[in-house]
């Protein structure tokens, strides 16, 4: 698969070198494995059980400049060929009703404190100055039995996690149903799922008073949102 990618990207290296686009690609998820260590210590740990057979020796700057070269399109062509929700029928707590369960969230993390990542990404501040490191908001999709992740979208912390879980409705389809915090029950957001023809369970702000359109046996009732008809449990 990886050389599938490098090829259908045109990534493969153009010359023999030490560290070949391929060892590049087994490199980076190893660093997400250990993202307390450099790239260094983690080729350390890649090459630890190969003593019998010559490994090259490269430095931290060499992986830099390979991991540069390789770019991320090779990367997101894996992403693309990997991600799904990774259930089978009768995998436990992967659907409800028939329904394949799902859920929208998102999170910060830090990146390193760069010129170039301050300049993309900016950084936090306080009365006094500019502080901490630059951070990317991620969204992912996610299947709730598996925890495989289905998307992702992510990029500066000022558009917030909502700009990029819309981006995720084009993974969102009828045969779902999307879990969804109270950060994403705003009524563009919730009609854009609704779009997609997936069932959604939205947590929504205490403060928020919805019409009371009809009542149901069960204490719920029948309302809307915006132009989305809605069920309030």
């Amino acid at each position: 698969m990886v050389d599938a990618a490098l090829i259908e990207t045109g990534a493969v290296q153009q010359r023999l070198r030490k560290i070949p686009a391929r060892v590049v690609v087994y490199l980076l998820p190893a660093a997400a494995l250990f993202e307390d260590c450099g790239y260094l210590a983690v080729w350390r740990k890649l090459t630890a059980a190969l003593e019998a057979i010559p490994v090259a020796k490269v430095t931290g700057t060499a992986l830099w400049d390979a991991r540069t070269r390789l770019g991320v399109h090779p990367m997101r062509a894996l992403f693309d060929l990997l991600r799904g929700p990774a259930t089978a029928i009768r995998t436990v707590g992967a659907r409800f009703k028939g329904l394949l369960t799902v859920a929208i969230d998102g999170t910060c993390l830090d990146v390193p404190d760069s010129p170039l990542h301050r300049a993309r990404l900016g950084k936090g501040t306080n009365q006094y100055a500019a502080s901490g490191y630059p951070q990317i908001c991620l969204t992912a999709l996610v299947a709730c039995g598996t925890r495989a992740v289905l998307d992702a979208a992510f990029g500066p912390r000022s558009s917030g996690e909502t700009v990029y879980g819309k981006r995720l409705t084009r993974s969102l389809h009828a045969g779902m149903i999307v879990l969804l915090d109270r950060g994403f029950s705003s009524n563009a957001f919730l009609a854009a799922v609704a779009a997609t023809e997936a069932a959604f369970l939205a947590r929504v702000s205490a403060a928020r008073k919805p019409p009371v359109l009809a009542r149901f046996d069960d204490g719920s009732y029948l309302s809307r949102f915006g132009g989305t008809e809605v069920r309030i449990i």
